[in-house]
Parts: C-alpha cells; structure tokens; sequence
C-alpha cells in the first residue's frame, strides 16, 4: 500500500492524446490490482507496451516437495555456495498455495536480460550485498536490512555491486500489504504505527530509454518461465503516477514495541499477505514488570507454520543457532526456548537480535534444496 507518486511528465487529463515536443504519439498503459478495482498506476511509454519482437522457448520449474518427517527443521543457508542472479540463483526451500520462501546468493554484477513475475509480489530482504534494481519506474539502490518490495508485473532487474550477498526472499501470490491496523480510513499510517511513509523508500525516475530492437524478457508464470524478446527497451517511461511501484524498507527502521511483560509475536506485524504474515524481531529493551521473563514462552503452532530467518545478534531463546539459520517449526508440535536459556535470560535488560519471521497460515511443504543444510539432530534440542 505504497503513498501517491508522479514522476516524469504525464498528461493533464488521463486517457486523453499525450506527445512529444517532435509530435509523437506517447502510450498510455494502466497497470492495476483485482481488475480496475484496486491500487494502480498509469504510465506512459515512448514506444506501445505491446510490442513484441519474439516469442521465445517456455522453461518449466518444478518445486520438488521432501517427503519425510513432520519435524522442527534448522536449515544452515550461508552453507549453499553463491550461485547465479537475482533469479537463476533462487533456492526455493518451502511453499504452500499462497507463498514460496527462500535464499539467494547472487554473484556480483547482473544478467543480460528483463524479469517480470506475472505470479507473485516479491520480497527481497538483504541480509549481505549492496546494488541497485533497475525497474521500469526507475532505480532504488539498496543496501543492507532492506526489504526490497516488488509487485507483481514490475519489469526490472538487480545488479549486485558487492561480494557475498545474501538474500532471504518471500514470493507472495496475492499483494504484500501494509496492515490495516497501522492504517487509518484513508490508508495514511498512524501515529502509533512501527513506521511512517518517511520510511519507505521510492524509485529515482530516469529518463525513457528510447531503444528498438530485441531485449531479452523473463516472464515467472505458476509452471516456469516463458521468454521472450521485447521490441523495445523496456525502460521507456517518459512519466507515471499511481500507487502501483517497487519500493524498500529498511528493518533497522522498524520502530519495535516494548510491554510490562513479554509481547506476542503479532506486536512485531510488518507485511502481510493473503495466507501469511511477517514480522521484524528488532533490537529493544526487554519487559519491564517485575519478574517478567524476557524471552519467547512456549507455544503451540495451532493454526500456522512458523519460519525464522536470523540475521544478527545473540539468539537468547535458541541453542545452536548463527546468522543465516532458518528455523521452521511446523503446526501441530510446540515449541520454546530450549532447556535453562529461560533461567539465563532472567535479568537480562534488552535484545539485541535481528530476524525476519513468517507465519503462514497453510502447512509448508519442504523441497528437497534443503538436504545437506537440514541439521537433523534439531528436533532434539529440547531435550534436558
């Protein structure tokens, strides 16, 4: 739910004949949520977004589902070698009908062609690496703790200007929101929102690429990747307005809150989406009741799958854990703090951790790129 922009020169009136200053027709192309019924933006092209030079080869993807035990999982991400870009190097690890959830570790520099996801929003989160994406609205470099947001049907594409990258990554079947309780009944965010509209992070309009030739296209569909070759640069907007754009926030801007006694994980809410939720675990002071216990009590998944990404800090409520773990601790089997950290956190004023959690409101099925990082011996850490 990014705020109003208008970048570039668009026409007085929408829908109505707009020109260059040599007279030449510009194209006008509404890109829209749910139909005509929700946020959108509309552009404008030098050349008609129609065009295409070349319908090219469909690649099939296939997410292969683990069979196996119904367990508590700790996946070892930082132990899968870079690989690829900020597309071909994509580890999908879990998903379910609503979501698919991930790393990266693209290597430096970018690719040679366009990417848009026809199927999903994404969700970059830059644990490691720097760059800048490049999208038909315009450049958002990014940096490290941003939440890089990509609606679905953006054309863009990342190049990377650094080693090491390390990517946790949500691609979202339906719209990555901001959540209505931040919001008021003219989707401003509020007051006591964990952020504001300074926070997030807009595209810096550049000037139309005006190309003609054949320009490599990615297009993510549900069963793979069709490609193609687009008759013009894709980049070619002379101006747009609308509320329909990539855009980034970073999580050390996630302004966490703080209770006499431990608060629940929704107090953390930062996205949602259909089936799904996320938060940010952020560095605060702990609760300040008397005798109240600073880390996370013992719960039972009843109606989610919970996954933790862990970026930084002292992981207080878990052994065994570094940067760069995932945890999954599926429905049905509960889960806390492992034996004494309860007794060792007592005392303790404030939190320095960093992790990214999602709660999906579907069971996640594993696939099978998590064998080799999977540490087996997880489920049984909370034994005495």
């Amino acid at each position: 739910m990014p705020v109003y922009i208008q970048r570039g020169k668009i026409p007085h009136r929408r829908h109505t004949v707009f020109k260059s200053p040599q007279g030449n027709h510009y194209y006008e192309e509404h890109i829209s949520r749910l139909g005509f019924s929700d946020i959108y933006s509309n552009v404008y092209h030098v050349h008609m977004p129609t065009r295409v030079a070349k319908v090219g080869k469909f690649r099939p993807i296939t997410l292969e589902a683990l069979e196996g035990e119904h367990r508590h999982r700790h996946l070892k991400s930082f132990e899968l070698k870079p690989d690829g870009d900020w597309v071909t190097g994509r580890r999908p690890m879990m998903f379910n009908n609503d979501l698919i959830l991930g790393t990266s570790s693209p290597v430096r520099g970018t690719a040679d062609y366009f990417y848009k996801n026809a199927t999903s929003d994404e969700v970059h989160f830059v644990h490691k690496g720097k760059g800048v994406l490049e999208s038909m609205f315009g450049r958002l470099p990014f940096d490290e703790g941003d939440y890089v947001v990509v609606p679905r049907g953006v054309i863009y594409k990342m190049t990377f200007e650094s080693d090491n990258n390390r990517v946790f990554f949500v691609e979202s079947f339906g719209p990555v929101d901001w959540p209505k309780k931040y919001r008021n009944q003219y989707g401003q965010l509020l007051e006591d929102a964990p952020y504001c509209e300074r926070d997030i992070r807009q595209p810096e309009f550049v000037e139309a690429t005006d190309k003609v030739g054949e320009f490599p296209m990615h297009i993510r569909l549900r069963g793979g990747i069709q490609e193609y070759l687009w008759g013009h640069h894709p980049f070619d907007l002379v101006g747009y307005d609308g509320f329909y754009y990539p855009w980034i926030l970073n999580i050390k801007d996630y302004m966490s809150k703080v209770g006499r006694v431990h608060l629940p994980p929704p107090t953390h809410l930062t996205f949602t989406g259909p089936g799904y939720v996320l938060c940010s675990f952020c560095p605060r002071p702990f609760d300040f009741e008397e005798g109240a216990v600073p880390i996370p009590y013992a719960h039972s998944n009843v109606d989610s799958d919970e996954v933790i990404y862990y970026v930084d800090g002292s992981f207080m409520s878990r052994k065994g854990i570094d940067v760069g773990s995932i945890t999954l601790h599926p429905y049905g089997i509960p889960h806390g703090p492992q034996p004494g950290l309860l007794e060792a956190s007592l005392g303790a004023k404030e939190t320095g951790e960093l992790a990214v959690m999602v709660d999906t409101f579907n069971p996640l099925k594993v696939t099978k790129v998590v064998t080799g990082i999977d540490d087996a011996n997880y489920p049984y850490s909370w034994q005495y």
